[in-house]
């Protein structure tokens, strides 16, 4: 492995821990109360462009490289948090009536 591709790898790792915590507050709180959408999606935009670019890299030299796993986790992980974000919004509206 290049010191490129370890240094990319820690970064998205990195970037990708707090996602199961704030995933896990999702699920408990069940509300979207210090939730933003908006900055989840473009989170979410911006790991679907570096799993893109990963299979762009892979088509060009046939190789996968080791951080893009990382990345395909993190799409994974805001995934869920974004499906979270709409049952907590569905329940703050049950709550609301």
């Amino acid at each position: 492995m290049q010191i490129t591709q370890l240094l990319e790898a820690i970064m998205v790792f990195s970037f990708g821990l707090s996602w199961p915590m704030s995933i896990y507050k999702s699920a408990k709180s069940k509300t979207t109360k210090g939730k933003s959408l908006f900055f989840m999606a473009f989170i979410w935009l911006g790991y679907v462009a570096g799993v893109v670019w990963k299979f762009i890299e892979f088509s060009d030299t046939g190789i996968f490289k080791y951080p893009s796993y990382f990345y395909i986790l993190n799409l994974i992980l805001v995934s869920v948090d974004i499906c979270l974000y709409f049952r907590n919004l569905k329940l703050d509206k049950a709550k609301e009536r």
